[in-house]
């Protein structure tokens, strides 16, 4: 919380040093999440029954490779994982940008902070890993034995890693409403931290889809289950964001699009979160829920979202370049790609969703799947 703060003083007073103090609070932030995540990932490799998240989620005869990836096979870990790959990313840009003079970059790092930090608040108050039991358990649980797979190590940290990058081009953007416009020179920004968040959260879909091929034995795939689409929507979004900052960047262009699906695949990255840690929706694919946390979730994916939305409609006033269907064959295409992406995702938006808002009408609980899509 130092960091965001330190920022906003350090820019009101107009202080040169801005740029340093928001590095190290980035990286300050990084090295104590580290920590924390390590004392988990030691929890679980020695077996410390006296943590009730290790009980809950481990045994004392798992392999080394399964204990490591328990650690983030429930509720708890998964999103201390995510929080530590956020400060990650937020730490890589902080160093990346160190020499900059421009306000967008100490902006930047706020923003990320500011999400970090209600992350991280939602954890101490409602997702401790760190609870403990005594007297200790004799033995724990076990991992869930559809958990037991290489996709476990290598699936949750790739889509964290995307869902992290995606959030760092996302800052940017909003950072830019904050202090002069989004123009071409911000567009390459985005694209450059989107781009590697994009990758990263493409090769987690796949190894989602082939563990549940292997786990499940469907037949396919993919299900359309709701904890599969809560990947693909910020999936669609970035992939329409990167050709939008393509344009943007290039010709000037398009910025309201950028803008809009930034914002868009920030939001739709935590309600990926909401969807496959809150249990408001059926799935196959839902181990670790928890009804008790659905409604904080909640609260924080509105708070952060409706935050997004409100600064976008009160900075980006300003008249950027129209979209000009005239402006070559390469603009029209894109055009046409991104409506075929807006398309697509408000399908799958409103397929997935469906369910909730059904139940939430008191008619029941109902399953969407393949045929709907």
């Amino acid at each position: 919380m130092l960091t965001p703060l330190a920022t906003w003083c350090g820019m009101g007073l107009h202080w040169r040093g801005v740029m340093r103090l928001t590095t190290c609070g980035a990286w300050t932030a990084f090295t104590l999440l580290l920590l924390a995540f390590a004392i988990l990932v030691s929890c679980f490799l020695t077996s410390d029954f006296s943590v009730v998240y290790v009980a809950q989620h481990s045994h004392s005869q798992l392999s080394w490779g399964l204990k490591l990836a328990a650690v983030w096979g429930g509720h708890e870990g998964s999103l201390l994982l995510w929080a530590l790959l956020l400060s990650g990313w937020t730490a890589l840009f902080a160093w990346r940008s160190r020499h900059e003079s421009d306000a967008l970059f100490p902006l930047t790092l706020s923003i990320l902070s500011l999400i970090m930090v209600s992350l991280l608040l939602f954890i101490v108050l409602w997702s401790d890993p760190f609870l403990r039991i005594f007297p200790p358990a004799m033995e724990g649980r076990d991992l869930n034995p559809m958990l037991q797979h290489l996709g476990l190590i290598l699936h949750p940290p790739l889509l964290y890693l995307g869902y992290g990058g995606l959030m760092t081009a996302a800052s940017v953007a909003l950072a830019s409403l904050l202090c002069g416009g989004f123009n071409a020179a911000t567009a390459w920004v985005c694209w450059r931290w989107a781009l590697p968040g994009w990758c990263a959260l493409t090769l987690g879909i796949i190894l989602g889809s082939w563990w549940a091929y292997c786990e499940l034995g469907w037949g396919g795939w993919w299900f359309w289950d709701p904890v599969e689409n809560a990947s693909l929507l910020p999936w669609l979004a970035a992939s329409a964001l990167l050709h939008s900052l393509y344009v943007s960047r290039q010709r000037g262009s398009f910025r309201h699009w950028s803008l809009l699906l930034a914002i868009l695949t920030l939001i739709l990255s935590l309600l990926g979160t909401l969807i496959v840690r809150s249990g408001i929706l059926l799935s196959v694919h839902a181990f670790a829920l928890d009804n008790v946390r659905a409604v904080p979730l909640f609260i924080l994916f509105a708070a952060l979202s409706l935050a997004s939305l409100a600064l976008y409609g009160w900075r980006a006033r300003e008249p950027y370049p129209a979209t000009r269907l005239g402006g070559g064959k390469c603009e029209t295409l894109i055009l046409a790609t991104l409506l075929l992406f807006s398309a697509v995702l408000l399908i799958v938006l409103v397929g997935t969703l469906y369910p909730m808002i059904y139940g939430l009408m008191g008619w029941g609980r109902l399953s969407v799947g393949a045929p709907l899509f």
